[in-house]
């Protein structure tokens, strides 16, 4: 399973229905654990993002998947980053 590290942002329409937040996040948890994701930290932040999440999929097309649906509910913009483990990046240099 590959690790990303999602920063996530309301939307002008996600936070006209901030109400129904606890409702949109659990039903993105639904969609993720169909994909066969694994949320490993979930946080609601205070700054430039509005939510943090640390999660696995099998590979970068599931990912992917996972966030064009939740892009195209239109209540948030997400910025994702692929996160290597210790142990790949040493391998990695290895190679260098």
């Amino acid at each position: 399973m590959t690790t990303y590290v999602m920063l996530m942002k309301m939307t002008t329409e996600g936070l006209k229905d901030v109400r129904h937040l606890p409702q949109r996040v659990k039903e993105g948890m639904h969609v993720r654990e169909a994909l066969g994701g694994k949320l490993l930290h979930f946080y609601t932040v205070m700054g430039e993002y509005d939510f943090v999440a640390v999660c696995q999929f099998p590979d970068d097309r599931v990912m992917m998947s996972f966030l064009l649906r939740l892009g195209s509910q239109g209540h948030i913009m997400t910025t994702t980053l692929k996160a290597f483990e210790e142990e790949e990046v040493e391998d990695i240099i290895r190679q260098i």
